[in-house]
């Protein structure tokens, strides 16, 4: 059994409930103390930041995926972060609180955290890998290998922002492989 099909098991019995999100709506904006987790039964969201310049993705989540601010989920502060829906989303709500008495209720379930934030931990360091070491070619070539299907989820100018690199760049990477 995958740590996903694990985690939505275990939490199960403890969503508190279920919400939609209207297309381009917001489930937190910077300031807001956020420390709901998210599960994506339908649609996709994106987690932005701004500058003065522009936004940067950091994240996408769409079916079967957890989302949430994390900075505010994990120290109770107010978010840094965007969370937007990029088409209407079916969502399952569970609070801080709820998920971990939840987590904490078992041995197993302090286990599946661990692995959670293990794999979290892991996925960042590979992307700061890809942003850091790699050609636009090459940050395309090994996120479109690693998840694909972002690829029919995801509109291409905020997988365009993710991948760091302009739309254009990822039009003529995109009309390369045809």
């Amino acid at each position: 059994m995958n740590l996903l099909t694990q985690l939505t098991d275990t939490l199960a019995p403890y969503w508190e409930q279920e919400i939609t999100v209207k297309r381009n709506d917001f489930i937190t904006v910077p300031g807001d103390k956020n420390t709901n987790m998210y599960f994506v039964i339908s649609g996709s969201l994106r987690v932005f930041i701004e500058d003065d310049v522009e936004e940067h993705t950091i994240r996408f989540g769409y079916e079967n995926s957890f989302i949430t601010a994390l900075d505010s989920f994990l120290k109770d502060i107010p978010t840094t972060f965007y969370i937007q829906a990029l088409k209407k989303c079916q969502l399952k709500v569970i609070s801080k609180a709820t998920f971990f008495k939840c987590i904490n209720a078992t041995k197993e379930g302090q286990e599946l955290w661990t692995l959670l934030l293990q794999e979290f931990v892991y996925q960042q360091i590979e992307r700061e890998n890809d942003l850091i070491t790699y050609s636009p070619q090459k940050r395309f070539d090994r996120v479109f290998k690693r998840s694909p299907h972002v690829f029919q989820e995801i509109p291409q100018k905020y997988i365009a922002s993710y991948l760091r690199m302009t739309p254009e760049t990822l039009s003529r990477i995109l009309k390369s492989l045809d």
